[in-house]
């Protein structure tokens, strides 16, 4: 039997049924991606999808919006047997999706990405005079005001979204697909996300959620469906479930939802950094005077709204990025921060970085696993051979250790990093990183699209590290990370450092107050 909605709350507890996948099985090759998978989505609701990263669930979303053709199954839509076997199927269906990698020309400008695809006739100035109209409406009437005229390519991630949902509404989407809408999001971005969406189903839209976080799927949704290795493990209504609930059902096991750490023990200073700055070639000052400090045997948190110059600061630590004045200091020894050629000098001085973006900066997807868990080490003593000649098989015996010892799945050192879950390229990069042995560990945003499984490990791994006297630079746009796993915390603001707090004695109040540039008032804060 497939597995029954729940009944949400209000009116949609008898809603019609808006999707019903039936039977649905999708195999690429050997891997079995969806597997008789039954789904049912009330109109006018909020209907999440979870699952481990791998689980299948952008494989179904990808059928349900026409990027890939089911092997087997039904696709119902209002009621009525729908067959997609291509997107402008889906469009004329009323699907419309927002991919986590958004799918816009970045030289053109929003009225042009808005039009592509659905021009009315050879003619493009009666079909932008027609969308520029349209667009007005649509971005009063669902609070997404952006600038037409704007190019694409120069707007905030936050804006970049907002147009890929009115290019949905634009083509009268009465099903939303988001894929882990919130992954590039501030928390401001986010919260105005979710008024969005709320806009949208008052309006009689249905959404549909993907999403690893689960503070949002509580949140936000009405019903919760559970994904796990290609088959829907079970549908709950949100309000009658936990987090925990579905932390299991998710991974198959118990999950703990927290991390687990003894107080630290810091040692001496290993980084330090004084009057920082940097003025990028627009004049715009990115690192305004950045004093602070890391000790051995401690997790420094960076929190601050995206855009406050963590990103930049990590650039200059990790040698890819010059700064415009101050001075870096290795254990006492000030490196060189005028060049950008320097993040092979900082690897061999005890400086490992595990990038922001992994796509652009921590892998190079077409290649195999063991060239990436090498990639920066590979001049080592142990990979290389007379006249600097690498060693292949001592490369891929190491990258079989790491991948045993990260549990990256699948256990394939010969397999292309594009082919892996984000989860488990996640841990190809910290596996090279953490297993190089720093001296000081710098990472950015290291769960993010992450699930939460792997959330779990790369928590431990972190807080290992530490526990081994290491130092840990830690940016991450999610607070609840940052306050987790931190022992204290630097806010940015406005590319300075508004204010440091003991992680213990500080709360997402006083730590809120900072990331706005405001300095809380000691004696009433929580």
């Amino acid at each position: 039997m497939p597995p029954q909605p729940g009944s949400p709350a209000g009116g949609a507890a008898f809603a019609p049924l808006a999707i019903e996948l039936s039977g649905i099985s999708k195999s690429f090759g050997a891997v079995q991606a969806n597997r008789d998978i039954h789904l049912a989505v009330r109109r006018g609701t909020i209907h999440g999808i979870v699952g481990e990263n791998g689980a299948g669930k952008s494989t179904l979303m990808s059928i349900l919006y026409g990027f890939y053709e089911a092997d087997a199954g039904e696709i119902r839509i209002n009621g009525r047997a729908t067959p997609i076997r291509d997107s402008q199927a889906a469009i004329a269906a009323g699907i419309g999706m927002v991919h986590q990698h958004f799918m816009l020309v970045e030289p053109f400008t929003v009225l042009e990405n808005v039009i592509l695809g659905a021009e009315n006739g050879p003619l493009l100035r009666p079909s932008l005079a027609r969308a520029r109209t349209e667009l007005t409406r649509l971005a009063k009437e669902y609070e997404l005001q952006v600038d037409p005229d704007a190019v694409v390519g120069e707007l905030s991630v936050g804006f970049q979204q907002r147009v890929e949902i009115l290019k949905a509404l634009y083509r009268e989407c009465d099903i939303l697909i988001l894929d882990e809408p919130t992954g590039v999001l501030t928390p401001a971005e986010a919260d105005h996300l979710f008024r969005i969406l709320e806009h949208l189903k008052s309006e009689g839209k249905t959404i549909l959620l993907i999403t690893h976080k689960l503070r949002e799927i509580m949140a936000a949704t009405d019903e919760v469906s559970v994904m796990r290795r290609g088959e829907m493990v079970r549908t709950l209504t949100t309000a009658e479930t936990s987090p925990a609930e579905l932390a299991e059902l998710m991974v198959g096991r118990r999950v703990l939802l927290r991390v687990e750490k003894t107080p630290a023990t810091p040692g001496p200073v290993l980084l330090e950094t004084r009057d920082l700055s940097l003025t990028d070639a627009k004049g715009v000052e990115r690192l305004r005077a950045v004093s602070l400090e890391v000790r051995a045997g401690e997790i420094l948190g960076i929190a601050g709204v995206a855009g406050n110059g963590q990103s930049e600061l990590l650039e200059v630590l990790a040698g890819i990025a010059p700064a415009t004045s101050g001075e870096v200091r290795l254990k006492g020894e000030p490196l060189d921060i005028s060049r950008t050629t320097n993040a092979d000098d900082r690897r061999r001085r005890g400086i490992a970085h595990v990038p922001e973006d992994r796509h652009r900066r921590g892998l190079v997807m077409p290649y195999q696993t063991w060239e990436n868990t090498s990639f920066g080490y590979h001049d080592l003593p142990k990979f290389c051979a007379h006249l600097g000649l690498m060693k292949g098989d001592a490369m891929r015996e190491d990258a079989r250790g790491k991948i045993e010892r990260f549990d990256i799945r699948p256990p394939d050192p010969n397999l292309k990093a594009a082919n892996f879950s984000g989860g488990n390229q996640q841990k190809i990069v910290l596996a090279r990183e953490i297993e190089c042995g720093p001296d000081v560990l710098l990472i950015g945003q290291p769960t993010r699209g992450v699930d939460i499984g792997a959330i779990e490990f790369i928590h431990r791994q972190i807080v290992a590290l530490r526990d081994a006297g290491k130092a840990i630079i830690l940016v991450s746009v999610e607070l609840d990370e940052i306050q987790a796993l931190s022992d204290r915390i630097v806010v940015m603001f406005d590319g300075r450092v508004s204010g440091t707090r003991q992680a213990a004695d500080t709360d997402e109040r006083e730590l809120g107050l900072l990331m706005a540039g405001i300095e809380p008032d000691k004696g009433a804060a929580a």
